[in-house]
Parts: structure tokens; C-alpha cells; sequence
């Protein structure tokens, strides 16, 4: 179902497509989400989730699950994705974003046409990724962002990923613009760093969109407050005040 439709179940289970914005979280998605359906249809206790966590900075297709289709989620998270973005060559941060300071400075005047193309076809296919340390990846039960944030060392392990298609687009060079469809578990910003690093570089992440989860494509999402409208159109109790 998408979220076009006025005619809601969402005990027996939804999956609502939105396009996250920037600087919300993917967990306030989901709390934002759930308050909306608990004033608006008068659902108090009501299991409401998302299938793949999006970081703040970035933007795009967020799918929110409730009721019954929570039990989808999983199902969901193991799909291929789909994103766009751009990465900014010759500096590095921390986070391998824009999170972060930068930390470091590097050459590029040495990056040929062919030295990214070579690049780009290293990437592609099943490889091993670390990912970044400021990520959710739990260490000894903490996440390891909370580790760098408290700037102590941790070894993270490194994961088999798949990427089967990467394209980029270095017109605004020294800023790199991409499209990737990868598998579930890639992380773009150590994509970002380690593409950099490959060109004798560095590079970071300055944005990214999230634009296919599987099937679902964020053209049929709509953002956190075109969601309320709907809500508040096909609400008895608004209507009845």
C-alpha cells in the first residue's frame, strides 16, 4: 500500500513510504509517524517501525512499517538499494561526512579520467567493506559511534557487501556526483573514503539520497508532513470538530 491511499489498516499492517528530509532521524520518522496515527485515528498501542536506518544528514525513501507488516521488516532490510549523492575529493573527516570537521587535506591534481574509471570498476562487485566508526555497528554491546565520540579506538570488522552498479559523474570535479544500487549492509560514506583512498586521495561524503528500496522507489513517498495532511483528511475525529 502506499500512502496515497485514504483507506487505512494499520493494525493489520502498513508500509507507508516516506521521503525522510534532512537532519531527521530515521527513529524520529517513525515516533513522528506513530503520534500522528494515535491522534488522528485514535490508535493508541500500535507497533510502528522502519526497514533500513537512513543517516540524518541524508535524504530519501524510508519505509515505515506498522501493526502485522512489522513482522515485513526484516524481509525489507535484506533488499537491494538504490542511491544518489556526491563525494568531495582531496579531504577527509572522521565520519567520512559532513558530520564531522576535516581532518585531513590531499592532493588531486594527479587524478586522471582514467585514474577514476579504473576506480570505479575496483568498487564494483562482491568485496569486503569496514564500516565507518561512527556507525551503528555494535562493539562488546555499544555502538561504535559512541566509542568515537568519546574518541577511544575499536577494531570494527570488515563485511562481505555487493555492489552492482556504481556510476560517477566528475563534471564539478573535484566533487564527484554517483549513483550506486548496492546490497544490504553498505555503508556509502566508507565507499566515499575508500574511493578516495584508491585514488591516491582522500574524499568524504557531502550528500546522499536514498532512492529505491527493492521495488519501492521514493517517487511514490511523500514527506513526513504531506503524511499528516492525509492523515488529518481522513480523520472522523477532525472532521466531527
Amino acid at each position: 500500500m502506499t500512502t496515497k491511499q485514504a483507506d487505512f489498516h494499520f493494525e493489520e499492517g502498513e508500509t507507508i513510504l516516506i521521503d525522510k528530509p534532512v537532519d531527521w532521524t530515521s527513529f524520529d520518522v517513525v515516533n513522528f509517524i506513530r503520534s500522528l496515527i494515535k491522534r488522528f485515528h485514535q490508535i493508541h498501542k500500535l507497533k510502528v517501525g522502519h526497514a533500513g536506518t537512513l543517516d540524518p544528514l541524508a535524504t530519501g525513501l524510508l519505509l515505515i512499517c506498522t501493526g502485522k507488516m512489522t513482522k515485513q521488516i526484516q524481509h525489507f532490510q535484506d533488499q537491494s538499494k538504490v542511491y544518489t549523492g556526491t563525494f568531495r575529493l582531496g579531504e577527509t573527516t572522521p565520519s567520512y561526512d559532513k558530520e564531522t570537521e576535516v581532518d585531513g587535506q590531499f592532493p588531486t591534481a594527479h587524478i586522471t579520467a582514467e585514474m577514476l574509471e579504473k576506480a570505479r570498476q575496483q568498487f564494483l562487485g562482491v568485496q569486503k567493506q569496514l564500516p565507518p566508526i561512527y556507525s551503528a555497528v555494535k562493539v562488546d554491546g555499544k555502538r561504535a559511534f559512541k566509542y568515537a565520540r568519546e574518541q577511544k579506538e575499536v577494531k570494527l570488522a570488515s563485511r562481505e557487501v555487493d555492489i552492482h552498479d556504481f556510476q560517477i559523474d566528475a563534471k564539478n570535479f573535484p566533487e564527484i556526483a554517483f549513483s550506486v544500487h548496492c546490497s544490504k549492509g553498505t555503508y556509502i560514506r566508507s565507499l566515499a573514503f575508500d574511493f578516495g583512498k584508491a585514488l591516491e586521495s582522500g574524499a568524504y561524503l557531502t550528500s546522499l539520497r536514498r532512492t529505491h528500496i527493492g521495488d519501492f522507489s521514493v517517487e511514490n513517498a511523500v514527506t513526513p508532513e504531506a503524511y499528516k495532511a492525509i492523515l488529518i483528511s481522513t480523520s472522523t475525529l477532525e472532521k466531527e470538530e
